[in-house]
């Protein structure tokens, strides 16, 4: 007999339109990002100058990515005022909703890699080759160091973000050989390895997010039935269990990992609505959890 796929018991329960709301709002915004950068290479339509890495909208909003301008100083370049204005909105936008919100609502590459994991299920590939997810945080480190030794952005010779777009504007190229490769990579050699394990970005980003107000909370975990669909569509499982499992230690709901990318996914996956979009403040125990603090029966009236 089959297994059930992953998010059917959703789609039963909540039609199909609700258990893809999430990631059919991120297909569309990074689709519509992706557009604004090659809508002037493409068609001259230059409401976007540039790329992930520095542009500017409409003629006058700069922004930069934090990341490229760290790398930059550390080469002993200092962007111009507009990139360092950039940079600022970017990071307090990031600070606010989620460092890692780039990676999953911004990055085109998390298309490909969302595509290879989607596949990889639907195909039953088993088995993965480790790495300790502290692996992207060393190769960070390394991207800056070396950037501040060689005086070259580092990063940005293998940056498949950027190769991407230039493969997009320019034809098939080596670019196409790079994502190619993190499709395979993530397809059969370990399940979310490049953005779990490997990329610099997302780890810069989830240092950026540790303190970031919007959350995802699972303030009606009780009503839990144990389906692991969250876990098995969360491109980082490990954060879901300290909310979802809390009650019996006192944990509250919210889940206050850096490493959540705020997806989304484990909201639309559940058939019990047991998750939701909120702060970080609102991380009490649920009411239908708090147990008497005296061990006495509540009083009939």
């Amino acid at each position: 007999m089959n297994a059930k796929r992953v998010g059917a018991d959703a789609i039963a329960a909540k039609g199909w339109l609700a258990s893809y709301k999430w990631l059919l709002l991120r297909r569309t915004v990074q689709i519509a990002v992706l557009a604004l950068f090659l809508l002037g290479p493409l068609a001259g339509i230059w409401i976007v100058k540039g790329n992930l890495n520095y542009s500017v909208t409409l003629g006058f909003l700069p922004l930069t990515d934090p990341y490229v301008a760290l790398q930059s100083l550390l080469t002993g370049q200092v962007p111009e005022r507009l990139g360092l204005i950039g940079a600022a909105i970017v990071l307090v936008f990031y600070l606010l909703v989620g460092g890692r919100v780039y990676c999953s609502w911004v990055c085109p590459v998390n298309i490909v890699t969302d595509t290879a994991g989607w596949l990889r299920r639907r195909l039953g590939i088993k088995g993965s080759v480790h790495l300790a997810r502290n692996t992207r945080y060393w190769i960070l480190g390394m991207t800056l160091v070396g950037s501040a030794a060689s005086g070259i952005l580092l990063w940005e010779l293998i940056n498949p973000v950027s190769m991407l777009h230039r493969g997009l504007i320019f034809g098939l190229g080596f670019a196409w050989v790079i994502v190619l490769m993190i499709f395979l990579f993530d397809l059969f050699v370990m399940s979310r390895g490049w953005c779990g394990r490997l990329c610099p970005v997302g780890a810069f980003y989830s240092l950026l997010g540790r303190w970031s107000p919007v959350r995802v909370s699972a303030p009606a975990r009780a009503a839990c039935n144990d389906c692991m669909d969250c876990f098995e569509v969360c491109p980082e499982p490990q954060v879901i269990r300290p909310a979802l499992k809390g009650a019996a230690t006192g944990a509250g709901p919210v889940i206050l990992s850096p490493a959540c990318t705020n997806c989304g996914r484990c909201i639309d996956v559940c058939s019990k609505d047991v998750f939701r979009f909120g702060t970080r403040f609102s991380n009490g125990v649920p009411a239908n959890e708090a147990a008497p603090t005296d061990g006495a029966l509540p009083l009939n009236s």
